[in-house]
């Protein structure tokens, strides 16, 4: 059985921020921590490393915050990377590391 993987949005840089920002004016929010009265169930350091672009966004909540805030999402220019997309750079970096020592 093969496991389900979670697809992750990737905004330019820059463009992640801008597009949080934009779901929280739509919604009348004046910050981060208010917006989680609307029931979304994240927690507010991982809605945080999404704003600081420190993690990608998860396709469902990605898709969840455009239909929130009324935003179409096929007018963003986003690219769509697979759950272990991290991992598989990271590993490949290691292991040209390991190599030239």
């Amino acid at each position: 059985m093969v496991p389900h993987l979670f697809v992750r949005i990737k905004f330019e840089s820059g463009e992640q921020r801008s597009f949080l920002k934009k779901v929280l004016f739509n919604s009348n929010c004046p910050s981060l921590r208010a917006f989680l009265q609307f029931g979304f169930d994240i927690p507010y350091s991982t809605l945080k490393n999404y704003y600081s672009e420190k993690r990608l966004l998860p396709e469902k909540l990605f898709y969840d915050l455009c239909a929130f805030s009324k935003i179409n999402p096929s007018e963003l220019k986003v690219l769509f990377v697979d759950e272990h997309w991290g991992q598989i750079k990271g590993g490949k970096v290691s292991k040209r590391m390991k190599k030239n020592n």
